[in-house]
């Protein structure tokens, strides 16, 4: 059941503030009422109302500075200004100070009532279709999960007008906070056994919280199951509605729907870059045997040149040699793409394999003047893993991350035990960061920004991480930098 709309009304006037209250009380409005405006903007400071009414002449402070102290607390509160006949002009300026309308003394009752609901719904049809809209559109574009998610965080947060909004999705046999909107005192962790019990109840559910907080919860249903929840964290003085209850639903269906497509897209592309893979392998594998012969001739060549003292000729076959040397590690990356290696696991301590990759690339490190910031956890113990694969993965990742950056940038790596039974490193840098189209791409077969790139390394990264039952993400914003997470399983 819907509670009553709530209103703050400000007059000094105390015998039309009485007439007023009775008024609106009669309506069904829930009313608060008061002759001083440092009252009235403390009030706003303690709860949520759905409009306010406010006299223009009023000492100290009159109605229009009263609406600017109250837009500052609560930005879409509409506040209708009162105002007697002399003073139409003065409530006309007070509208292009942010007031919703006026009203004139002595009040008409239905005019009262009719421009009090329409200053209510207004706003929160005009805010909902605005936050919906924006959310549709970042469905509909090549937004990332991960951006689509955070939209909807933020639009609930806005459209309910709570605390904070998160999304939690399932992996594995944990919840995980993929997405977060507004501020709290509780910890993220506290707000995860509301999620349970709606992803249990597969329905909506409202539990109680500290301080009289009150969080709400709604599934995310994928394909019937629920794979997560939107979570809603209420202060103490915001009460939920029906029509919150609604909207947490909606926005919960456009979580569900880019969790959907998301996954969708991963599987379609996954069985066509596999194929592609198979494909690639083969044609590399018909490849090798010409490449090896023109390694050949190109060394033959190189000999009798310098038998015959030609300087130019030697060079050119030097050129001969490197292109074909690149077209053979091609050919090798193609072959372990479409034909990986079976894996040779053993007790790997990530840290010291960090430092051993840091090592190989301290040439360029050295080159760009390139601080590096190593934050490696020393009880993160080891991995069940091939080191000779996932060395592959590391070098690949500092060497992107190089790459990325001007002289004088900063390249961050960190390890660190996710939980007892997972290890997650993660290696940032700031660079020149990557945009939506491009990270949506990043792990399509031959796909590179860059010149001389293959368009190998992200896809054979992530496979590597793949079949060691691991996770690779990448979080980035263009001009700021990018952050590549993996998670490896510790057995």
């Amino acid at each position: 059941m819907n509670r009553p709309r709530s209103v703050l009304v400000v007059d000094d006037d105390a015998h039309i503030l009485e007439v007023l209250e009775m008024r609106l009380t009669s309506m069904g409005f829930a009313v608060t009422a008061t002759v001083d405006a440092e009252a009235a903007l403390a009030a706003l400071g303690t709860r949520g109302f759905d409009a306010a009414l406010f006299d223009l002449r009023m000492d100290p402070i009159d109605g229009i500075a009263l609406t600017r102290a109250a837009h500052a607390r609560q930005p879409r509160l509409p506040v209708l200004i009162m105002t007697a006949h002399g003073t139409i002009e003065n409530a006309v300026e007070a509208i292009k100070e942010g007031a919703f309308d006026f009203l004139t003394k002595p009040f008409v009752t239905e005019e009262l009532r009719g421009k009090l609901a329409r200053a209510v719904a207004d706003r929160r049809w005009a805010r909902d279709r605005n936050l919906l809209r924006t959310v549709g559109e970042t469905l509909a574009s090549a937004a990332s999960m991960d951006r689509v998610l955070s939209a909807v965080a933020e639009g609930t947060m806005e459209a309910t007008e709570t605390e904070r909004a998160v999304v939690f999705l399932r992996e594995s046999d944990r919840l995980v906070p993929k997405a977060s909107a507004g501020t709290s005192s509780t910890p993220l962790d506290r707000l995860a056994p509301a999620a349970e019990a709606a992803i249990a109840r597969r329905d909506s559910v409202t539990m109680g919280g500290a301080e009289g907080r009150a969080t709400l919860a709604v599934p995310l249903m994928v394909a019937g199951t629920p794979e997560g929840a939107l979570v809603v964290e209420n202060p103490s003085h915001v009460v939920a509605t029906d029509d919150d209850l609604d909207l947490l639903r909606v926005f919960a269906s456009q979580g569900a729907v880019a969790l959907g497509n998301a996954r969708e897209l991963s599987r379609l592309r996954s069985g066509a870059l596999a194929a592609l893979g198979r494909v690639a392998s083969q044609v590399a594998h018909e490849l090798n045997n010409p490449l090896g012969g023109l390694a050949l001739y190109a060394r033959l060549l190189e000999d009798r040149f310098k038998t015959a003292g030609d300087e130019e000729g030697v060079q050119l076959t030097h050129k001969v040699g490197r292109a074909v040397r690149h077209l053979a590690d091609l050919v090798t990356d193609i072959t372990a793409y479409g034909r990986p290696p079976e894996l040779k696991r053993e007790p790997t301590s990530l840290n010291a394999l960090i430092e051993e990759c840091l090592s190989l690339v301290q040439d360029r490190v050295v080159d760009k003047e390139i601080r590096v910031v190593s934050k490696l956890a020393p009880d993160v113990g080891t991995v069940l893993a091939d080191a000779r694969e996932l060395k592959k993965v590391l070098l690949n990742l500092f060497v992107n991350a190089l790459e990325a950056m001007e002289p004088h940038g900063t390249l961050t790596i960190r390890t660190q035990r996710a939980d007892e039974r997972t290890i997650e490193a993660s290696v940032e840098d700031t660079g020149c960061g990557i945009d939506d189209e491009t990270r949506a791409r990043m792990f399509d077969l031959f796909f590179t920004t860059k010149a001389n790139g293959t368009g190998l390394g992200m896809p054979i990264a992530r496979s590597v991480v793949d079949r060691h039952g691991g996770r690779l993400d990448i979080d980035s914003e263009p001009g700021v930098g990018t952050r590549v997470r993996i998670e490896l399983p510790r057995q």
